[in-house]
């Protein structure tokens, strides 16, 4: 299609990954204050912040995968979006109206009302992280050329940074004061109503322009089986054979019937129990390239998110020398005041900069390579971070913090361009290992395979060389050895060992989304001690810049292509 109609169709195949950032970044940061209105201690309020993440770390894997082996008439990927968007929606639901619920139980009161306040903000944070992982895989299955692929996760990128621009902007303005509030009842419950239409908005559009092929699930032969059967079930054929089908096929199709409309739950369901056990052991068994890049990932997320989750709290105490805990209308206070909007204005200008990168990736990884892009991305925050160290202009911090927004733009798109690329060349970069039994069975073919290619010169027949000096023959012909015994059994069980295998594209983006996540919670668990030890908030940033330096030492060993193969 044309460029503009592509490129429109990119902006409305997005709008939920911008809607649900929208809906995270202005829910968390709405969320502190009403849970210290509530009588949360400001130390168990980090606490419930970490839910979300833990609760994402333990699931993601179990959920990228599962969309990989789904075949739901709906997709492989859409019964997972819908459903954590259900869960999303919930939590607006919930979290704005804790104290009416809780108002509803006799038993209930202020205990009540924050339980209701984390189970929202749990909610929230989990459903609104890991609906990333389907949608990150639904645009690699729409878009397999590399090119395409660039370009679709770099609007990606550039809809999560346009929503936390948005998100982030929307606390901050004044609702109390429309109609609006005035008919909801409040800022908070005006402030969730907007977050409510402008999510399921998006959820709509996102569906409607999303369109998966059916029962496309990776090394599915019993799929295509089921659908030709269906297909030549419903055929009507000559009027005189339609009177052959049996009654058994017509109660068949009764049911199928039946059960479509509870296909997409049944799937998830089955989905998710059957595939457990092979997931996690995929989950921890991850491919070479795979952990390269994951391992530079990780350390560039803990190098950003130090930098987000404390930068206001630097510029308040470090920059303007103000203390939280004074009282308020005080000196100190109301410079901490100060520094906390001036660190808010700098987290706003990270995202604009992030939102100006993301609309050239593509341009720019097509002029100077993935390689460059991605190490300057990172030096570039380094440096950054190194410099909001050490200078004390508020001025020129914020100018820094405004540049970290170039290596948070990469982070979103480049990673998940490469993971693409090496599906697609899955051969090349990702190549299958067998499992013990197979192992097992290739010890006879092995014996009898050596035999065998002696008689391939007299008998013609059909056999492979595999990479390890072991011949394989097709599936097609059975193998017989010296003793006339067949050996076709052993290759099916040595076939379904390779099968099982494969890694869908679901699974790896999960654990590249695992790696943004446990950014989240070891920032969140270590850095108040490590503060509290230096008696500075200085450390943050300090914390920021070692990772980042950690983080392009390892970005050198990332594979961009086949030459890094041979490092």
């Amino acid at each position: 299609m044309p460029g503009w109609r592509s490129q429109w169709r990119l902006v409305l195949l997005n709008s939920l990954t911008c809607g649900l950032e929208i809906c995270v970044a202005a829910g968390i940061t709405y969320v502190p204050p009403l849970l210290l209105e509530a009588g949360v201690e400001e130390q168990y309020m980090t606490m419930v912040l970490g839910i979300g993440p833990v609760l994402g770390l333990l699931f993601i894997p179990l959920i990228g995968s599962a969309s990989d082996q789904c075949n739901s008439s709906y997709g492989r990927r859409r019964p997972f979006i819908w459903l954590l968007s259900l869960g999303v929606l919930l939590a607006l639901l919930i979290i704005p109206h804790a104290d009416f619920l809780s108002a509803h139980f006799s038993w209930g009161g202020r205990p009540l009302q924050v339980g209701f306040l984390i189970l929202g903000v749990g909610l929230l944070d989990f459903c609104g992280q890991v609906c990333f992982t389907p949608l990150e895989a639904l645009l690699s299955d729409l878009y397999r050329d590399e090119e395409d692929c660039s370009q679709a996760f770099a609007m990606f990128s550039f809809m999560v940074s346009l929503g936390g621009c948005v998100g982030y902007l929307l606390p901050a303005l004044d609702w109390s004061r429309g109609l609006l509030s005035v008919y909801l009842g409040g800022q908070a419950d005006c402030l969730f109503f907007l977050l409510i239409l402008i999510f399921i908005t998006s959820v709509l559009i996102t569906m409607k322009v999303s369109q998966e092929e059916e029962a496309a699930v990776v090394g599915s032969g019993t799929t295509a089986m089921a659908t030709t059967a269906t297909t030549a079930i419903l055929d009507p054929g000559p009027p005189d054979s339609a009177r052959c089908v049996p009654r058994s096929c017509c109660y068949m199709l009764k049911c199928k019937l039946r059960l479509l409309k509870w296909g997409p739950l049944l799937c998830l369901v089955r989905s998710c129990w059957s595939m457990t056990p092979a997931i996690y052991r995929s989950y921890c068994h991850v491919p070479r390239v795979m952990r390269r890049l994951c391992a530079s990932q990780l350390c560039s997320w803990m190098a950003v998110m130090s930098f987000m989750l404390f930068y206001t709290d630097f510029v308040g105490e470090g920059l303007y020398e103000g203390v939280p805990s004074a009282v308020p209308g005080t000196a100190a206070r109301q410079r901490y005041d100060e520094g906390i909007r001036v660190g808010s204005l700098g987290l706003f200008l990270q995202c604009a900069t992030s939102t100006f990168f993301s609309l050239v990736m593509s341009r720019l990884v097509r002029r100077f390579g993935s390689r460059q892009v991605y190490l300057s991305s990172m030096v570039s925050f380094t440096a950054s971070t190194l410099v909001i160290c050490l200078s004390k202009s508020v001025v020129l911090v914020t100018l820094m913090s405004a540049l970290t927004g170039y290596a948070y733009a990469t982070l979103q798109t480049l990673p998940y361009t490469l993971t693409c690329y090496y599906h697609k060349e899955e051969e090349v970069y990702m190549p299958k290992k067998k499992t013990k039994s197979g192992l097992k069975n290739g010890i006879a073919i092995q014996r009898d395979t050596v035999h065998l290619t002696s008689m391939d010169e007299e008998e013609g027949l059909n056999h492979k060389l595999g990479g390890n000096g072991h011949v394989f023959s097709d599936y097609s012909t059975p193998l017989h050895g010296q003793n006339g015994s067949s050996h076709s059994i052993a290759g099916l069980e040595a076939e379904e060992a390779e099968v099982g295998e494969r890694r869908g594209v679901g699974l790896d983006f999960a654990i590249l989304d695992s790696t943004f996540l446990l950014s989240q919670v070891f920032p969140t668990l270590f850095m108040g001690m490590l503060v509290q030890f230096t008696a500075s908030v200085t450390t943050y940033m300090a914390s920021s810049a070692i990772f980042g330096a950690i983080a392009i030492y390892l970005a050198n060993h990332i594979v961009f292509d086949q030459k890094d193969l041979k490092s």
